[in-house]
């Protein structure tokens, strides 16, 4: 269980990245994101609770986190589904001792003009995005351990408008203000809450959206100041970070994982001559 140096004789050093015995619960685990963060907090030495729709896709994680020697618990269940996942959660929770890492990961939009968007697919965004997020919090809290770690993965969308993803973003924002506002309120728990928001990291998906929105690359401009593209794991030591001992000073903030597009805020660089524009 989750363990916080704090005398002189626990000398700060690599042992404080490591997740050894910590149970990480990630919904959304199948692929992508997911996928990435639950292995990478195994190979940091953590037990995963994988949760998903996709029960082949959690399979085939469990048999690569064993593979890693550490333990996988599954649970398959649509996140949006309140009593699947109080009963995904009840199942996996009575095998271990205690949750360490909370990580809500599972999320996802469409693209559609704001005006064009039905009530019933915006109460479909909103459930898929936030309302399961809180309901996986304050299901998960009673068993976390102190000194327990909720990240919740948002995206730049929460920072920034939307256009053709206006419920999405709103989301994704009110996640983000829910993490700073849950840091403060589970402090006198020790339990740290924070959040990632990713940009530029392409995971499945991705080309789908890019083509009904009706994305088009431009060549004449870097679509990110950072030379090289993201990808899942550069998500996962992220969270891993945030999930460790190295972070336990750091509640209720948000890393950037966008090469720079969010500091960047509408500065482009021309590739002719590397001039930054407006």
């Amino acid at each position: 269980m989750t363990a916080v140096a704090d005398t002189p004789d626990e000398a700060f050093g690599p042992d404080w990245a490591r997740l050894d015995d910590r149970w990480v619960l990630v919904t959304g685990a199948a692929r992508g994101l997911g996928r990435a963060i639950a292995l990478g907090a195994a190979r940091f030495g953590a037990n995963i609770v994988a949760i998903d729709r996709d029960e082949v896709g959690v399979i085939s994680l469990r048999g690569v986190i064993e593979s890693l020697g550490a333990t996988c618990l599954t649970g398959v269940c649509d996140v949006r589904d309140s009593d699947a996942v109080d009963e995904v959660l009840a199942d996996t929770m009575a095998r271990i001792d205690g949750l360490d890492v909370l990580v809500n990961n599972a999320g996802g939009g469409f693209w559609a003009p704001f005006l064009d968007v039905t009530a019933r697919g915006e109460a479909a965004l909103i459930a898929e995005n936030f309302t399961q997020v809180t309901h996986m919090i304050r299901s998960c809290v009673p068993y976390l351990v102190e000194g327990g770690s909720i990240v919740s993965v948002t995206s730049i969308e929460g920072h920034r408008a939307g256009p053709g993803f206006a419920i999405y973003s709103a989301m994704k924002a009110a996640v983000e203000n829910l993490t700073r506002t849950l840091a403060l309120e589970l402090a006198d728990r020790r339990i740290r809450v924070n959040a990632v928001a990713p940009d530029m990291i392409p995971t499945p998906g991705d080309d789908a959206l890019a083509e009904a929105a009706g994305a088009l690359v431009d060549d004449t401009y870097d679509s990110q100041p950072w030379p090289e593209t993201g990808t899942p794991d550069d998500a996962a030591g992220a969270v891993i970070f945030l999930a460790s001992d190295m972070s336990r000073f750091i509640t209720g903030s948000t890393i950037h994982l966008d090469g720079g597009t969010y500091a960047a805020s509408g500065w482009r660089r021309r590739r002719s001559d590397g001039a930054w524009l407006l």
